[in-house]
Formats: structure tokens, sequence, C-alpha cells
């Protein structure tokens, strides 16, 4: 217990007494287009994924010939592959508008 005190009063103690550190704008633009350039690779790869799961569903349900189950199952498949290509279109267009107004706001 005491160890634990000791360590959180050294580290209260350089956060409160540490300087501040000033970023150059090209290590910012640096730093933002790597991570545009990840979150993009993401995007990509889910799209990817998504359409591969949509073929797969697709290829289930033609081949399900009348069994409820595997008809059911394919009908799960196909959805749940619509909803994650939404929410992974719909979070990359959110990191757009987030972006544009950072660099609106900031003057990048």
């Amino acid at each position: 217990m005491r160890i634990l005190l000791t360590l959180q009063s050294f580290v209260l103690t350089a956060l409160i007494f540490a300087s501040q550190v000033q970023a150059q704008a090209d290590d910012v633009s640096k730093v933002q287009n790597f991570m545009t350039n990840i979150i993009e690779i993401l995007v990509t790869l889910a799209g990817i994924l998504a359409a591969l799961f949509f073929v797969w569903g697709g290829v289930g349900y033609i081949t399900s010939t009348g069994n409820p189950e595997n008809l059911e199952k394919s009908k799960k498949t196909i959805f749940y592959s619509a909803i994650g290509l939404a929410v992974t279109l719909g979070a990359y267009v959110l990191v757009n508008i987030v972006t544009q107004t950072a660099q609106s706001a900031f003057g990048q």
C-alpha cells in the first residue's frame, strides 16, 4: 500500500511540474495523414469482409433448398453483414466530419 501511494505521489508530482510541449505543424500533419491512411485501410478491409459475408449468405440462401434452419441462418448472415457495413461507413463518415471540423477550427 505504501509503495502504491509513493508511486502515485511521484506521478502526480511529475504531471504537475511537467513542461508544456508544442508540436510542429509538419509533425501533426504527418500523424494526421498516417491515421487517415490507417482508417481508410480498415474501412476497405471491412467493406471487403462485408461483401464476402454477403456472398456467403447469398450462397447459403440459394442452396438452403427449403431447409428453414439454413434459410434463417443465411438471412441473419446477410442482415448482420449489412449492419456491419452500415456501421463501418457511418464511422468513416463521422471521422471525415470530425477531421474537417478540426482542420477548419485549428487552421490546417
